[in-house]
């Protein structure tokens, strides 16, 4: 079979009319004609493949908004001979669930397999989710999810491992542009925009082509002349809000990108990534609690100024707010990300703790345990303690950890910034131990 018998023909559906909104209009009417997931529909894509071999198989397809989640679905259940159903798990409830299930195993029973498509697949709770599970093990349905979040966390694990997740793209400048070409054959007109605008209008979709086609309807209702420049056509219409969501995983991909961006000692990165979480409404006090950790995990030491800036920053956005004190965190993102790195200290009460655990409840040595009693005293409590400042280096050399612990070496500063006078005065203290001992 070749690879345009797998894509075609197009589905039988109602024929697009001039009344339907212009995204309906130019929706695909075969696989061969959705763009911008090359790599799940192109002559190598997985779902070519599944198609080539006949082996149709349970899916979840994950991506953001616009991108053809639903219009691959219903081309899959008619490139693969099967009964198309679709539900919303926004609408839809038990009694849905169990209308569409009877309903597949009646075509079940006849022979006939039925794909079930369910949009927001995400939204139904842990039971809902498990109700899948016997009609997809049957065989009684073949399933396809489609969510816009990430299935690790949206998911219960036993529905994710009967079915494979395929990501899908956010839609890029070529595939924008073809559907904007589309859009002009379809209706018989230009938009009325000039160049840097069309490039405007492409950068405000942010990759949704849904969004895209929705506004460029409304500039086919523009007469052709004049043509809208970039400042005009940012006037006329909204551009579309990012993609952020404060509590999932849009949330943690972009601190994470912030993080390492701070680390990796890319200021103009950083600023980026913190810009993004501004505008997509994230708490900047979230933003504060994390690089005060960042300064103390990735910097410590290596410039004991970082801590102090990060909490100047915290404590400037709580007596200024938005969006004035926004610009103190960005200092303070500047102010990290060109400091020296290390993460000496964060390595060094990771070992701390692990030794902690292993040696359970150990006692301090004697010689360094007060004694406020005269039983105490008698015990030994503090006996032969020596006092730091009565030596001529300020320094004793003595022993501090329990009895039959060996000395281990938990914090070693790097050859950067601040800790490389650390590391001169660790290895003189060394030196004097080493003579004393």
């Amino acid at each position: 079979m070749q690879d345009d018998d797998l894509f075609g023909p197009p589905i039988a559906a109602i024929p697009p009319t001039s009344v339907q909104p212009l995204a309906e209009r130019l929706r695909p009417r075969a696989l061969n004609e959705v763009v911008g997931q090359e790599h799940l529909l192109g002559p190598g894509g997985s779902l070519t493949g599944m198609l080539r071999r006949g082996s149709m198989t349970s899916l979840i397809l994950w991506g953001p908004p616009g991108v053809g989640k639903t219009t691959i679905a219903r081309l899959l259940a008619d490139a693969a001979g099967l009964q198309f159903q679709q539900i919303s798990a926004v609408f839809s409830g038990v009694s849905d669930l169990k209308k569409a299930f009877d309903d597949a195993a009646r075509l079940h029973r006849v022979g006939k397999a039925t794909l079930l498509f369910v949009d927001e697949i995400h939204r139904f709770n842990r039971a809902q989710q498990d109700a899948f599970l016997p009609v997809v093990e049957a065989g009684i349905i073949t399933l396809i999810g489609a969510t816009t979040e990430n299935p690790s966390f949206a998911l219960n694990a036993a529905l994710l491992s009967r079915a494979q997740v395929l990501v899908l793209r956010r839609l890029e400048d070529t595939a924008m542009t073809l559907l904007l070409s589309r859009a002009e054959a379809e209706t018989g007109e230009k938009l009325p925009l000039t160049a840097g605008a069309l490039a405007s209008l492409r950068a405000m979709a942010d990759g949704d082509g849904r969004a895209l086609l929705n506004m460029a309807e409304q500039l086919f209702a523009l007469p052709p002349e004049p043509l809208l420049d970039e400042t005009a056509l940012g006037q006329m219409l909204s551009r579309r809000a990012a993609l952020y969501d404060r509590d999932r995983e849009e949330h943690y991909n972009l601190i994470s990108a912030l993080h390492k961006s701070m680390r990796g000692s890319d200021p103009d990165a950083a600023l980026y990534w913190l810009a993004r979480m501004f505008t997509g409404g994230e708490d900047p006090r979230y933003i504060a609690r994390r690089i005060t950790r960042f300064a103390s995990e990735d910097i410590g030491l290596a410039d004991p100024q970082a801590l102090p800036q990060a909490l100047a920053a915290w404590e400037a956005y709580e007596r200024l707010g938005s969006p004035e004190g926004e610009v103190c965190i960005a200092q303070a993102v500047v102010y990290l990300a060109t400091a020296p790195k290390s993460n000496a200290v964060y390595k060094a009460i990771g070992a701390a703790n692990r030794a902690a655990r292993e040696t359970g409840s150990l006692m301090p040595p004697m010689n360094i345990l007060n004694a406020p009693t005269k039983l105490m005293k008698n015990l030994g409590y503090g006996k032969d303690y020596q006092y730091d400042h009565g030596t001529e280096e300020g320094f004793s050399g003595d022993n501090y950890f329990p009895e039959g612990v060996r000395r281990p070496n938990f914090y070693r500063p790097v050859e950067r910034g601040f800790e490389r006078e650390i590391m001169k005065r660790l290895a003189y203290w060394t030196k004097l131990r080493e003579e004393r001992q």
